[in-house]
């Protein structure tokens, strides 16, 4: 994942903003639930061009990295799972399959320059959640959705560092990466989701084991607070004594999911209490019950990949009240209050179906339409149809993808040279250092401007 200065990807110029409200959700209805899903789902299925002739299967077009295109897949998987609609399936797989890499670990070799841990979390996901959700495997001899998801968390264990701050996953996996030296919250945030859901799929000790040390390591180092929020990163070249305190959306979700799934295994007080702390702690994320990204909604700040934060929020906390049911007591009025309001505003673009990042502003669409908007829109409507799901796979009960503990063992550590560097690159990667550097020192400011 990126910092980037674009500010948003607006939609074509025929887009044009229209009062009138298309999008029609009554939250007490299934079929009014499903129905308002699948018309947010054909405008995000239009900002993908990866199925083309000519075009690369799991890429989004500029400005968009990597990364989110595997959430968005991830939405897809999603939207089959809670709607029974299989019409992205196919495209599903062939960009999942396309992106899976040399070593069967989602990492291509034209991501090299760019890849950071979170980037191929995000696409680890998106296999753990094929995996629950019974998408069917490749087959042919291809890698199972299951074992791809275990191939991320074997690559990513064995990079976890313990050289500064007693541990922890950098944001880059290669050295010559900017932002090597930084270790977020997000990153160690997936790889805790990933091996907590796949101790719930698989019941191995292993997983839960790096799942608990993932989790104690944000806590010691202060990424996670006593009370449970959660901060965006820290520098290691300083052993981490420093903390960008800024609050996004997807940190909060990630956690919750994987300390849902830890609590779905171990039924225990620890875990129970955990997660309850997690969900109360986002409360600062909603506004009368409405979901806003409070770092940077409010002051115009949001660039596109954090336009799409509140999707993964939205996804996790319908993962959690599924898994954990005790919370839909918790969840359930926040789920409800923004649905109903970032529907309310998906009501522009040719076919009235395009969403804006602010969903508090009573209907009004604020004219920021791409991908990310549009996926957090759709998430958030079709999480409420949680009531409705099976709940997802396990090995023991009903999971069909196939395991491979081993997965990801051949990537290897050496690190990976280029023969020269542009001098777009060495600008790009000073712009980028710049960046990183000013988001530790000044992140707070974020908060309250």
């Amino acid at each position: 994942m990126k910092f980037s200065s674009t500010l948003g990807a607006l939609g074509a110029s025929s887009i044009l903003l229209s009062g009138a409200g298309a999008i029609e959700l009554d939250i007490t209805s299934p079929a009014s639930i499903k129905q308002a899903a699948k018309s947010l789902s054909t405008n995000l299925r239009s900002y993908y061009t990866g199925d083309r002739p000519g075009d690369t299967p799991g890429n989004l077009p500029d400005p968009y990295y990597w990364w989110e295109c595997g959430a968005m897949f991830n939405a897809f998987i999603d939207y089959w799972y809670y709607t029974g609609d299989d019409q992205y399936n196919k495209i599903t797989a062939q960009a999942m399959e396309h992106q899976i890499g040399d070593y069967n670990a989602f990492m291509p070799p034209n991501q090299t320059k760019t890849l950071g841990n979170d980037d191929q979390a995000f696409w680890g996901m998106a296999a753990m959640s094929a995996a629950e959700n019974k998408l069917p495997d490749l087959g042919n001899g291809k890698p199972s959705w299951l074992s791809l998801a275990q191939a991320v968390f074997n690559t990513q264990k064995d990079r976890w560092d313990n050289q500064t701050c007693g541990g922890g996953l950098k944001w880059q996996i290669f050295t010559f990466n900017n932002g090597y030296n930084y270790k977020n919250t997000i990153s160690n945030g997936c790889f805790f989701n990933i091996a907590a859901r796949l101790y719930k799929y698989l019941g191995n000790d292993t997983y839960s084991n790096w799942a608990e040390r993932a989790w104690e390591w944000e806590l010691a180092v202060g990424l996670m607070s006593e009370d449970y929020h959660y901060y965006d990163g820290t520098d290691d070249k300083k052993n981490c004594t420093d903390v960008n305190h800024i609050q996004w959306t997807y940190n909060a979700g990630v956690h919750m999911a994987g300390a849902a799934a830890m609590w779905n295994v171990t039924q225990n007080d620890l875990w129970r209490g955990r997660l309850k702390g997690v969900i109360d702690a986002a409360g600062i994320f909603f506004n009368d019950n409405v979901m806003i990204e409070v770092a940077c909604e409010n002051n115009g700040k949001c660039d596109v990949d954090q336009r799409s934060f509140k999707a993964y929020l939205s996804r996790w906390m319908g993962y959690t009240a599924i898994v954990a049911p005790w919370t839909r007591e918790f969840i359930d009025p926040l789920l409800k209050a923004s649905a109903q309001a970032a529907a309310k505003q998906c009501n522009a673009g040719a076919n009235q179906t395009s969403c804006g990042l602010r969903w508090v502003d009573n209907g009004k669409n604020d004219g920021s339409f791409g991908v990310g908007e549009q996926m957090a829109a759709m998430e958030v409507v079709q999480s409420l149809l949680y009531t409705t799901a099976s709940g997802p796979a396990t090995a023991q009960k009903g999971g069909i993808s196939v395991s491979n503990p081993e997965a990801g063992n051949n990537v290897p550590n050496t690190p990976i040279t280029f023969n020269s560097i542009t001098t777009g690159d060495k600008a790009g990667a000073s712009i980028l250092t710049l960046l990183v550097l000013v988001a530790i020192l000044v992140g707070a400011w974020w908060m309250v401007s």
